[in-house]
């Protein structure tokens, strides 16, 4: 029997109410509550009474007033540094598809490279979601281990003592760009570095002194610079100012923008100088010439940090501040990285890579 008759007609004139769905059902509203929730933990045929009365009465469940009755609002706020960065595109994509999965919303937030703004969002809207997922973090270790202690949280791309986190393995990417570019006769390699609160900025950078230790060859570094398209003309003028025949930028967009300007400037890429980007955006193997990179299977950090960060918050207080995984990255080799011009003169290169890792 429909609402309707049983004498509930007055919904229409409001929007109805989970009380309003256990009535129609002839359940508890906590039985409603349960079946609409977590359907598991209701039979059968109670769920199916219950879902068929929701439907008909167009019931919409309030997150906030299941918040307060459950203490779960089932929403996670995952935070960025950029949205128009199309890096992040493959972790919003990856946390979306896993999160919806698991049915929970998701609750975008851009910090626009803010540390402040970071910090802030996550205490306005910590009573929307149950738990947070940083993306490129520009928070101090320090901040971000005590806010690891308020909130359930997965850093991605950010390794901090005390933090769970999804490490993206960048590092060992650029000394294998390192390797590749020593193979093609580069004896001096300059780095275009991100911004100054970038995490693994600094962690790409000693990543690429260490290799080219290993192989004998000089790193130098240049910038920093925002992690941007527009900042390459400034990056692209110093890489040349430098001297140098080849260049690891921090980013795909920025090594695009400079790509841009190499072009302006009549420089030939890779005749002249060669380039690395990391990343392996959508579009870098559209570029002029394609951008050699770092691919990193960025979805999969997404969906991983979800998995992590859900698996903490369905064992209540269990500890997630040990859990990390890694993920490799490889070197995608384009048309943007040739044989340096004074190849031919070049000391021997090293046949045996450096020691250690990124």
């Amino acid at each position: 029997m429909s609402p309707q008759h049983r004498g509930y007609s007055s919904v229409q004139d409001r929007p109805a109410t989970l009380a309003d769905v256990a009535a129609a059902s002839g359940v508890a509203t906590s039985t409603a509550s349960r079946a609409l929730s977590n359907p598991g933990r209701v039979n059968a045929v109670t769920r199916e009474r219950i879902e068929r009365a929701a439907r008909e009465l167009n019931y919409i469940p309030n997150s906030q007033a299941r918040a307060l009755t459950s203490g779960r609002t089932r929403a996670i706020a995952v935070l960025v540094s950029d949205v128009t960065n199309p890096f992040y595109f493959g972790i919003i994509r990856g946390t979306q598809q896993q999160l919806k999965a698991a049915g929970y919303t998701q609750i975008l937030v851009d910090t626009e490279e803010s540390d402040e703004l970071e910090d802030g969002m996550l205490h306005k809207l910590r009573p929307s979601f149950d738990g947070a997922i940083l993306a490129a973090s520009r928070l101090t270790d320090r901040r971000l281990t005590a806010l690891a202690d308020e909130v359930p949280l997965v850093a991605i791309n950010r390794q901090t003592r005390g933090v769970a986190n999804v490490f993206i393995d960048t590092p060992n990417g650029v000394e294998q760009a390192v390797g590749h570019l020593v193979s093609l006769g580069h004896r001096e390699i300059v780095y275009a570095s991100g911004p100054e609160t970038s995490w693994s900025n600094e962690r790409r950078w000693r990543a690429l002194v260490r290799a080219a230790e290993g192989y004998g060859v000089k790193a130098l570094r240049v910038g920093p610079f925002a992690p941007r398209q527009y900042a390459g003309a400034a990056a692209a003028d110093a890489v040349l100012h430098a001297g140098s025949t080849a260049c690891i930028a921090f980013n795909d967009l920025l090594a695009i923008g400079m790509l841009a300007r190499f072009r302006e400037r009549g420089v030939d890429v890779p005749g002249d100088v060669s380039l690395v980007g990391c990343d392996d955006i959508f579009g870098a193997d559209f570029c002029n010439p394609p951008l050699t990179t770092l691919t990193a299977p960025i979805e999969q950090a997404g969906r991983t940090a979800v998995a992590m960060l859900l698996a903490r918050l369905d064992d209540g207080a269990a500890p997630i501040t040990r859990q990390a995984a890694t993920l490799p990255t490889h070197l995608t080799v384009r048309a943007s990285t040739g044989p340096a011009r004074a190849a031919s003169t070049a000391e021997p290169t090293p046949s045996t890579p450096p020691k250690g890792r990124g």
